[in-house]
């Protein structure tokens, strides 16, 4: 379906504008809310934020356009799910920074 915009009012235009973002922004949150599923609360996954080094954590939340990362050193990050990659149990473990303390068995 084509629309001649020539003959459309300002008040046609204005309105036309207004539906047309409306539906960006929908597609937009239809599409993080797809990758957001890709995760699940309790997934280790890794993102490397400009000016940081790689950094590895856990999904505990999920946001409207955004997951909530705890990361292995305690900080909190809201990050856009396209920027989160699953890591592997091996590589996001940080014995240094663990807070885990091992129990003897008797």
């Amino acid at each position: 379906m084509k629309i001649d915009i020539d003959q459309l009012g300002e008040e046609e235009l204005i309105d036309l504008n207004n539906r047309i973002v409306a539906r960006l922004r929908f597609l937009n949150q239809m599409r993080a809310h797809s990758q957001m599923l890709d995760f699940r609360i309790g997934d280790r996954v890794t993102f490397h934020p400009k000016g940081h080094p790689p950094l590895f954590g856990i999904v505990t939340h999920y946001n409207r356009k955004s997951v909530t990362v705890i990361t292995n050193g305690g900080q909190r990050w809201n990050v856009a799910p396209g920027l989160l990659r699953k890591a592997a149990s091996t590589e996001s473990t940080d014995t240094v920074n663990a807070k885990v303390v091992q129990l003897r068995m008797e």
